[in-house]
């Protein structure tokens, strides 16, 4: 790992080591008091002001610093206590207030027993990491620890900052590169056991620091190598941590913005270990996102079938064009993907409204499964998140980019099947111009091998990249596309893109609000269902059945009306 000298500009005055003014230098507000911690809403940080953001996991995503508390404390009362009397000495037990943020918050498992038991004048040997829990070495110890962690996790779960999910979802609504750096080994399913196992770009844990061979906290490493798979400057990078180790890494690594998170009543010294600010919750921050489109809150979102006469209105002598995703719009989310098959009345009403406008499938799909799945001649297929475009009179297109990817699509497509097929319930699904990876049949505890590999492959072939759905990791080339791209690019191929047309794009899935915000000004964006999450889209549906309704209503207004 270079130096972080060598990996971005310093934020540091050479000669007084002061913080040197970077792109939101003017923007950070007056050190808080020693006693309050909360005062960050001056900031005034906007979207453009940074590219991207890494978060730490426990005490900033989830409420787990507790269970780690908890599961030290039995670990090392347990080994003291027998320790005291082997050798006559006085038990001294672990002090979870004092101790656990001192020597063990946020650091690598085995560097924290170490670090703990030194300060205790302890040094049992190193070991290996293979050791068993009643080793006494440091890896036993350790190893010991993680068994008392996964019992309490599998028995209690994991809650979430909602505040900290929020501006995560936030943030990826405006295209701003997330990551998750813990160090944690079980990062991974600490996501998934509390259904966040989609919400970050980029995760970096414990596991990497032995495979990758990185230093753990205080060392910047982890953050760096996020900075690096989400392709930043650091310095354009903003770190949410809560721990001394953390905002030292942070701050080590020069990213522009270290901001801390205090839930253990330590303000000053995460101010005095390098935090720029320091706050209470994520919620106390006001960062002034300049939205590519005005995202609200599912519940602040109106039905679109309540407010049909208000979507009528806005055709008015336009044309419309209307634009589907498949799975979860036109077809409910099923198992497999070979179940999502049409149903007889959605075909009837999608080949009626294709009587009267231009109607287009827009699909991660392969184009030539999803024009199977829908079988009717007079829509226009745009699969690979169009990539593939054909329809009626001949019309083909493909993009001629995307299309140089194949070759590396297929072998990943046969490592993939190769290296998933031990583990039960994982499909891959090969694609033309990308490769699905499907968990949903994935027991809990082999989701994150399933990750693993996904990402051990991405490491041998850079030119992919994985994007999230729902239970699903999706390789695609590294190109700047998305859905919003796709149907922009569709608009002008399609000579759609002028102002005698309303667009219309319904989809259920996070790829979709790339669609929904290229259209806030010069369409309707629909969400279908309803996610948990903030959208671009201007009304929304609850269901695939009333995608039917919809765009059975919109049909007869074309026939009437004129408009198409």
């Amino acid at each position: 790992m270079p130096e972080p000298s060598t990996r971005a500009r310093s934020t540091r005055d050479p000669e007084t080591g002061a913080n040197a003014p970077f792109p939101f230098a003017d923007k950070r507000p007056a050190p808080a008091g020693p006693e309050r911690c909360g005062a960050c809403g001056d900031a005034g940080l906007q979207a453009g002001d940074f590219d991207a953001a890494i978060f730490d996991l426990d005490g900033v995503v989830t409420r787990t610093a507790r269970v780690h508390a908890a599961s030290w404390k039995r670990l090392f009362d347990e080994y003291l206590r027998e320790r005291a009397e082997r050798s006559g000495e006085v038990f001294r037990p672990f002090d979870i207030e004092g101790d656990y943020a001192r020597y063990l918050d946020g650091k690598p498992r085995y560097d924290g027993v170490e670090s703990f038991l030194k300060s205790r004048g302890i040094v049992p040997e190193r070991g290996d990491p293979s050791d068993p829990p009643d080793r006494e070495t440091v890896s036993g110890l350790g190893n010991r620890k993680n068994r008392y962690f996964r019992e309490t996790l599998e028995k209690e779960g994991v809650e979430s900052f909602d505040s900290t999910v929020d501006l995560v979802r936030r943030l990826r609504n405006r295209r701003i590169g997330t990551a998750l750096v813990s160090s944690s080994r079980n990062a991974r399913l600490i996501l998934e056991v509390a259904g966040l196992s989609d919400l970050f770009d980029v995760c970096i844990d414990g596991n990497d620091i032995a495979r990758l061979g990185l230093k753990g906290k205080p060392a910047p490493d982890l953050f760096l190598k996020a900075a690096e798979l989400l392709d930043v400057q650091p310095d354009r990078g903003l770190v949410f941590e809560d721990a001394i180790s953390g905002v030292q890494a942070g701050r080590a690594g020069g990213f522009g913005l270290v901001i801390g998170i205090d839930r253990h009543q330590q303000a000053s010294e995460l101010r005095a270990n390098g935090a720029d600010m320091v706050v209470s919750d994520v919620a106390d921050l006001h960062i002034r996102l300049r939205p590519q489109a005005a995202c609200r809150a599912l519940h602040l979102i109106p039905r679109a079938l309540e407010c049909y006469a208000e979507i009528e209105s806005q055709l008015d002598a336009r044309r419309a064009a209307v634009f589907l995703d498949y799975d979860g719009t036109l077809t409910p989310i099923v198992e497999r993907p070979e179940l999502a098959v049409l149903s007889q009345r959605m075909k009837g009403i999608v080949e009626r409204l294709t009587r009267f406008c231009t109607v287009a499938v827009v699909s991660g799909r392969d184009r030539a499964d999803v024009e199977h799945l829908v079988g009717i001649d007079s829509l226009i297929y745009a699969g690979s998140h169009g990539f593939d475009i054909a329809g009626p009179e001949g019309l083909r297109i493909q993009h001629e980019e995307g299309a140089a990817f194949a070759g590396v699509v297929q072998r990943a497509a046969a490592l993939l099947q190769k290296d998933l097929a031990p583990i039960a319930g994982a499909l891959v699904e090969p694609k033309r111009f990308g490769v699905a990876v499907h968990y949903r049949q994935v027991a809990s505890g082999q989701v994150l091998m399933v990750e693993a590999t996904v990402d051990h492959l991405l490491e041998e072939m850079p030119e992919l990249r994985k994007t999230f759905g729902k239970k699903v990791f999706e390789l695609r080339p590294r190109l700047d596309w998305d859905k919003g791209r796709a149907v922009l690019w569709l608009l002008r191929a399609l000579g759609l893109e002028r102002d005698g047309v309303l667009p219309f794009y319904l989809g259920d899935d996070d790829t979709d609000e790339d669609a929904f915000a290229v259209l806030e000004a010069k369409g309707i964006g629909i969400l279908v269902g309803c996610p948990a999450r903030e959208s671009a889209a201007r009304y929304v549906l609850d269901r695939p059945a009333d995608v039917g309704r919809f765009l059975d209503r919109l049909a007869t207004t074309l026939e009437s009306g004129g408009h198409g």
